[in-house]
């Protein structure tokens, strides 16, 4: 059953129309506008009918406030109201609502726009569903062919994407770093880790195919995808400045080689100066990179991964970041199987 929050000062009028919708919708009540945003965050209903007169926050200020919530400023809003001013009609509109309706609102008028919008709604969500998907594709698809040079590291991309996502939802499950990290935030995440290594498009096959020990002007060269990339990432965006993830993506690209101890690179920053998208892409990236076999070298295991990145704390690592790591590293493994056993299903779906 969809769910109606219905944000009324005027407890007569929250419990008419309550009566009105019970029966078709699951029907929560506020009777101001911080209360309704407080419903809000816990249970994000699917439309909200708001009261445009109340007291301390009205409804303006209530939708503006709702519109600055990446999680709740999609959710369709019906302003309620008595008064027949059409400014005030005009401005509701304006404001970001969906529709008005005037009180006292007509039962069957009432459930008519409800549905209508709820349709809508639905619809606007599966249609940018449908286009995120194959914004996502796109771009993992052009991240693999930089990374399908080596057969070895195939799916890379992905599995880092995955792995970045599944740390940082510890890190907020376990409120390590609260204050910056939200589900918006790893949906941007899990987006923008496939672009990491995009600027290896500017180095040469040769250097990254050698399946020996690099020279020092190899390595040096190497070192340079850090910045091409974000550079390459940096002119999609200012195509595309609709695509925020892009912002993540352009951190992760630049900054997933730098260290906490500062020895990193490309610009050797230490500590909380380097962002923590890519802190957590860090630890992804080279848990992957050590479990895969590469073109000089057989895969590691699990165990001495886990040793590796462990040991990092503090030099490579951000320690506080390991220590959530170090408590499920399983799941990382679990993560990585799961990875392993899709890739044989596609190998044996392309032959």
């Amino acid at each position: 059953m969809r769910s109606i929050l219905i944000v009324d000062d005027n407890l007569v009028s929250l419990k008419q129309i309550s009566a009105q919708l019970a029966e078709h919708y699951e029907v929560s009540l506020a009777k101001s506008g911080e209360l309704g945003l407080q419903i809000c965050a816990q249970e994000k209903p699917d439309l909200i009918l708001l009261d445009v007169e109340m007291p301390e926050m009205d409804g303006f200020q209530t939708l503006a406030r709702l519109k600055d919530d990446a999680l709740l400023k999609t959710i369709p809003v019906i302003f309620l109201t008595g008064n027949h001013d059409p400014a005030v009609q005009v401005r509701a509109l304006q404001s970001g609502a969906m529709d008005f309706i005037t009180k006292p609102a007509n039962t069957d008028i009432l459930r008519h726009r409800i549905e209508l919008h709820l349709e809508f709604s639905a619809y606007q969500n599966q249609l940018e569903n449908i286009v995120k998907e194959l914004e996502d594709n796109i771009g993992v698809s052009f991240a693999e062919l930089i990374e399908c040079k080596d057969r070895n590291v195939a799916g890379h991309v992905l599995r880092t994407g995955n792995c970045a996502a599944l740390l940082a939802e510890e890190l907020m499950a376990a409120g390590t770093f609260a204050d910056q990290i939200t589900p918006a935030d790893i949906d941007m995440l899990r987006r923008a880790a496939p672009f990491h290594d995009i600027g290896k498009i500017g180095v040469s096959d040769t250097i990254l195919l050698k399946n020996m020990r690099l020279t020092e002007e190899e390595y040096a060269s190497v070192k340079k995808h850090t910045l091409i990339g974000a550079s390459v990432l940096k002119m999609i965006y200012k195509r595309t400045p609709n695509q925020k993830y892009l912002e993540i993506a352009i951190q992760i690209a630049e900054g997933h080689h730098e260290n906490f101890d500062g020895s990193g690179y490309p610009h050797g920053l230490k500590g909380d100066e380097i962002p923590l998208s890519c802190r957590i892409m860090a630890v992804a990236n080279v848990y992957d990179a050590c479990v895969t076999d590469r073109i000089y070298r057989e895969g590691l295991s699990h165990e001495e991964t886990c040793r590796i990145i462990h040991d990092g704390a503090g030099a490579q690592f951000d320690p506080r970041i390991i220590a959530v790591f170090d408590s499920i590293r399983e799941k990382f493994l679990l993560l990585h199987m799961k990875s392993q056993f899709q890739a044989e299903i596609d190998m044996e779906f392309l032959r």
